[in-house]
This record gives C-alpha cells, sequence and structure tokens, in this order.
C-alpha cells in the first residue's frame, strides 16, 4: 500500500528534476511571457503596457527547482575550501 503512492511520487519528483534540468526557464504567469502587461485601447485593440515586475520584460522566470538547486549548489562552493597544489608555481619570467 505505501508501495502504490511511493513510486508515482518519486516519478513525478524525476520527471520535474529532469524538466528543471533540460528547460530552467519558464513563461511568466503574471504576463504570459509577453513582457509587459497587456492593455486594451477604447477600440478593443491590444496595446502593450508597463514592463513586468515579475519578469522585468524578459517574459521567462526561472523555475523553483532550479533555484533550489543554484542556492543549494552557491551554499557547498561557498562553503568548501579552494584546491592547493603542493607544487611552486612558476614565474612568468623564469
Amino acid at each position: 500500500m505505501l508501495a502504490d503512492s511511493f513510486f508515482p511520487l518519486i516519478a513525478a519528483l524525476a520527471g520535474y528534476t529532469l524538466l528543471c534540468i533540460v528547460q530552467p526557464f519558464a513563461t511568466c504567469r503574471r504576463c504570459d511571457g509577453f513582457g509587459h502587461r497587456v492593455r486594451y485601447r477604447r477600440n478593443g485593440k491590444p496595446k502593450a503596457g508597463k514592463v513586468c515586475r515579475r519578469c522585468h520584460g524578459h517574459g521567462k522566470r526561472l523555475r523553483l527547482g532550479r533555484r533550489l538547486h543554484n542556492h543549494t549548489r552557491r551554499i557547498h562552493t561557498d562553503g568548501t575550501r579552494t584546491h592547493t597544489t603542493s607544487r611552486k608555481e612558476t614565474l612568468p619570467w623564469q
């Protein structure tokens, strides 16, 4: 019974991880990928309004899973030491 709910959850998580790797950007939900808020003139024709504040006019947003991946990777690189070698560096004039 536990396996019936466990495997679909793992499959969905693996699918979302693969989606975040292949396509890290998604269309902005506020402006629907236009980059501007669509306004309508009095005669009914659409016109571009202000630049979208969420995507800053790009029309794309970073997915949540990719944002978490970037954050954990940044924490890991900040917390690890730089790799030093025991060899002396040769100076360019020597």
